[in-house]
Formats: C-alpha cells, structure tokens, sequence
C-alpha cells in the first residue's frame, strides 16, 4: 500500500467525513475513493440486534449454495 501525507487544508476538508468520498480531477474522472477512518467509540453501548446464543444457533444452520439461491431468484423475478 502507498501512503499518502496531506496538508492541513486538506485534512481539515476531510475530517469531518462520516461516509466514503469518490475523489475526481479537473475532468471530472474518478481517480478513486477516499473511506475515513472508524471511530470505535461511535460503537460503545450499542448492542448487536441479536442475542449471542441466537448467533450461536444460526452459526450451526446449514445454508443453501448459492447457486439455488439464484435459481429462485430468477424464476419468482
């Protein structure tokens, strides 16, 4: 990976960001995208929407592949 120093002009335009940032030249064309980075104490407190023995069980489930997940799919669209 390449690392990348910024000014402070540019630092204090990005960090702020909450969502990832497509960054563009003059003409308009995508050079790529800029994803900030998480801030774990935005998670502190919150609770995952399911019970850990709940994840448990559905760790133990059998799934179904994937290409009959497809082909349901394209039959009921």
């Amino acid at each position: 990976m390449i690392k990348l120093t910024i000014d402070q002009d540019l630092r204090e335009k990005l960090c702020n960001l909450q969502q990832r940032l497509e960054i563009c030249d003059e003409f308009g064309r995508v050079l790529g995208y800029f994803m900030p980075a998480v801030d774990p104490s935005m998670y502190e407190g919150v609770d995952a929407p399911a019970s850990e023995e709940e994840l448990r069980r559905i760790e133990k489930e059998d799934g179904r592949p994937l290409q009959e997940i497809l082909r349901d799919l394209e039959q009921n669209g």
